[in-house]
């Protein structure tokens, strides 16, 4: 599609060259996602952008629903700590960041973004969505929004494993829904 070709363009301008057009009905929402994040991650009720300050499942499923394109970038990865992955993934969710804005400024007014991993734009996030210091510019990553990252990204084709330390290769999706 021609207008794909265009935001293309703006893709790489970003710096971003690994990425996949899929169908907003390409998206796995789940409920099981969810239950991980509230039971198994330790961001739970403590950042403005994670459960329980994001919407219902029921929610989210509609919202994806409200698009046709949707933009998968696949970021690879390996750390030699875990606290290395913070500034790596706030760097990134930046560009991705002034990306959106682009897409956004292009005539596309509906472009939403989920960040590849956690916010992580302030090094101090709040636990109410309220009291976030950056409301225009936090967005959540897709498994806030029950996005079930492994199921979508194995039908495109990308690489993902659960690890087992941080010494292997991270395979992290960001996802820029557009129309």
């Amino acid at each position: 599609m021609k207008k794909h070709r265009d935001l293309e363009k703006l893709f790489a301008k970003h710096g971003f060259a690994d990425f996949k057009w899929i169908g907003s009905e390409g998206i796995v929402v789940a409920q099981w996602v969810r239950m991980k994040c509230m039971f198994g991650c330790s961001s739970f009720g403590k950042s403005a952008c994670c459960p329980p300050n994001v919407p219902s499942v029921a929610e989210c499923r509609r919202f994806f629903n409200e698009y046709r394109a949707v933009a998968i970038f696949h970021f690879e990865k390996s750390v030699k700590k875990p606290g290395d992955r913070a500034p790596w993934a706030r760097r990134i969710n930046e560009t991705l960041l002034k990306l959106e804005r682009d897409v956004f400024l292009s005539g596309y007014h509906k472009a939403f973004l989920l960040f590849m991993d956690s916010c992580r734009i302030c090094a101090d996030c709040q636990s109410a969505r309220t009291e976030c210091k950056n409301p225009r510019r936090a967005r959540p990553a897709p498994e806030a929004m029950a996005v079930d990252v492994f199921s979508t990204a194995r039908r495109c084709g990308y690489p993902i494993e659960v690890l087992e330390d941080y010494s292997q290769r991270m395979n992290r999706y960001a996802f820029l829904l557009v129309e």
